[in-house]
């Protein structure tokens, strides 16, 4: 089932002015990688052609450096870096340079979480309230379905992602652990039973990180340091602007290669690591040798393949064989399933990646907000690291049957990342299951590349290109029967529901652009003195004031995400505004409905008066839509 494309054109307009956190876009996000286009270029043949490949990539796209480190079964095969680390002053990266590796971080709080379990001293099945009942959050189903430390990790607490204040909180003291999280405590609310659904939350690992410091009785800065950063060799690797990130940290560049300030990050387990392409690269072996440093085991071999798996949801304890771990996620680039962790900052960007049993990986970093060029990079290194590997034979060979068939149908999502997007996602993301020959296909209803896979049974469906079970039925306690699609959540729709909505939200973008349009025909004739005032001008007022409303909204939005926590995440014109003229947009649709009900005996040109009471109509159901989801009023600060 597929929309025409002149009517995605209609609505992808919309569904992108309303976004309302895109600006926070840049901060790692786990995605359903699991798409089954390939692309056939051939992949460079050599180090010297990928690295020629990547400095076309840099020069061709105005990339200011990129950090590598590659290693294969025989160790190192390129660590260094391209490009400049500061282009205002012409300084060229090396391996020395560093740069900020944002989510990868994480991996440390996870690994730190699992020492401490080997050790005797922590379990992943503890309840966070116990252990550090001064760490405010609430989850309504704590008697049944208390957070432990594995939601943490595995971000299935049900928690929103950190709020735009705490993103915008940068003290340079810096403020401690136990600070930043009493900042702004009221992200870490549990949305449906802890368990149950992956939504990415970078306010998890910060509070497992603040488990560790207690249990050991230290900073958990130095607890990293003290069991990873110097055992592992990662000599200048840091969480803070020290004297090694003044005198050799890249430049970070965002908005066409404007330099960014350094932000001193409140969430620092979460994201806040400087480290090198040295650094990385003996980070990078770690896991090559499966915790091995020299003839030191940090970690066991166990405790790493727990933490490559997800165990917490429903799907997982049914079959689902990828998705989010312990800080650790599984990727898939053609065929074969990385596992890592990505991330990012402004101006900042980086992915480490790796084969478990391959002994393959690399990690990428790049002192830029250009995504586009950075996943280009990626798959140039992926596609060499892959290029001598044997393609797995996956053969379907379940009949489908009428019991398959019952997952076919609309879906939407039902597990975002930040709640202040859902309004949007359950209408923009909606999504089509269906059985094409013996498979079944998944594709975006909007328009994108569909996904396949093969029944394994009537709820668990294999990768056609990784053989890996990537999508489940499952049972939700609050939405029911549900399915996970690696980390997306998805509730089946009503098709008149999806239909609908898409509807309403051409139709009111319609509106909003006749409104303007129109002002011009009847503006001109009302100063020629050829429309009487009263109701007649009224009712025309009204459904333009609601649309100037919202095209402020848009306005205002796009001048200030260049500067999104700035703009935002603190009390400014433009999070201020944005407040007023969603207030606004309400007020003006209410009138305008009102004034279509009160005026529709009035004499007056009957084509006017429903062009003007349908575009009324339609602004006041958005209104009572988007009050509903707490988008009336909205602080963006708050």
């Amino acid at each position: 089932m597929k929309i025409k494309t002149a009517l995605t054109k209609l609505i992808l307009p919309v569904v992108v002015s309303l976004l309302i956190t895109t600006a926070i876009a840049a901060q790692n996000q786990t995605v359903d990688q699991d798409s089954n286009t390939v692309e056939e270029n051939s992949p460079p043949n050599n180090i010297q052609e990928l690295q020629e490949a990547i400095a076309e990539l840099i020069k061709k796209n105005d990339l200011p450096a990129v950090g590598i480190a590659m290693i294969d079964e025989t160790g190192p095969v390129w660590v260094g870096a391209l490009g400049k680390a500061n282009l205002e002053n012409n300084i060229t990266a090396d391996e020395d340079s560093m740069f900020r590796i944002g989510s990868i971080s994480k991996m440390f709080v996870a690994l730190s979480v699992l020492k401490l379990v080997e050790e005797g001293k922590l379990d992943l099945m503890d309840k966070v309230a116990e252990l550090v009942p001064e760490i405010e959050f609430e989850n309504k189903w704590h008697e049944t379905s208390p957070v432990r430390v594995v939601h943490l990790l595995e971000h299935t607490t049900g928690w929103d992602d950190i709020h735009l204040p705490e993103y915008a909180h940068n003290d340079p003291t810096p403020a401690t652990l136990k600070q930043a999280l009493d900042f702004h405590p009221h992200s870490r609310v549990s949305r449906w039973e802890p368990g149950t659904r992956s939504s990415y939350c970078n306010s998890g690992p910060p509070v497992a990180a603040y488990i560790v410091a207690k249990i050991t009785g230290t900073g958990f800065e130095e607890y990293v340091k003290a069991n990873f950063f110097d055992p592992i060799g990662m000599s200048t690797a840091t969480y803070f602007l020290n004297d090694d990130v003044i005198s050799k940290g890249v430049t970070l560049y965002n908005n066409g290669n404007e330099p960014q300030d350094y932000w001193h990050i409140s969430m620092r387990p979460s994201g806040s690591i400087n480290a090198s392409s040295l650094d990385m690269s003996k980070f990078l072996q770690f896991f090559i040798n499966r915790g091995l440093v020299e003839s030191e085991q940090l970690v066991s071999i166990s405790s790493l393949k727990r933490m490559e798996r997800a165990e917490s949801t429903n799907a997982a304890k049914i079959g689902l064989q990828v998705g989010y771990g312990l800080n650790n996620y599984s990727s898939v680039h053609k065929s074969w399933v990385y596992q890592g962790h990505n991330g990012g900052v402004n101006g900042g960007l980086a992915e480490l990646a790796y084969i478990p049993g391959v002994n393959v990986g690399h990690v990428i970093m790049v002192n830029s907000g250009d995504y586009g060029t950075f996943k280009k990079i990626s798959k140039l290194v992926s596609d060499y690291e892959t290029r001598n590997l044997t393609t797995p034979d996956i053969q379907p060979n379940v009949q489908i049957t009428d019991a398959h068939k019952k997952i076919e149908g609309l879906y939407f999502p039902i597990n975002s990342r930040q709640q202040a997007n859902y309004f949007i996602e359950r209408i923009a993301n909606i999504e089509v299951l269906s059985f094409e020959d013996n498979h079944l296909v998944r594709k975006p209803l909007l328009g994108g590349k569909p996904t396949k896979y093969y029944p394994e049974s009537p709820i668990l469906y294999k990768s056609f290109k990784t053989g890996l079970v990537s999508l489940t039925l499952a049972e939700d306690p609050i939405a029911g029967a549900v399915v996970h699609a690696t980390n997306r959540v998805l509730q089946p729709i009503n098709p008149l529901v999806a239909y609908g909505q898409l509807v309403v939200a051409v139709i009111w973008f319609i509106s909003i652009v006749s409104s303007i349009l129109y002002v011009l025909v009847w503006g001109i004739r009302k100063l020629n003195k050829k429309i009487p005032s009263g109701a007649t001008i009224s009712i025309r007022l009204w459904p333009l004031l609601s649309a100037i409303s919202i095209i402020s909204f848009v306005v205002l939005f796009s001048l200030g995400a260049s500067s999104p926590f700035e703009s935002f995440g603190v009390p400014s014109l433009y999070s201020v505004g944005i407040f007023i003229a969603t207030i606004a947009f309400a007020v003006f649709s209410i009138l305008g409905f009102y004034t279509t009900i009160k005026e529709r005996a009035t004499q007056m040109n009957r084509v006017n008066y429903w062009y003007c009471a349908i575009s009324s109509s339609t602004h006041f159901l958005v209104t009572i839509y988007l009050f509903y989801f707490g988008v009336i009023g909205l602080m963006t600060w708050a």
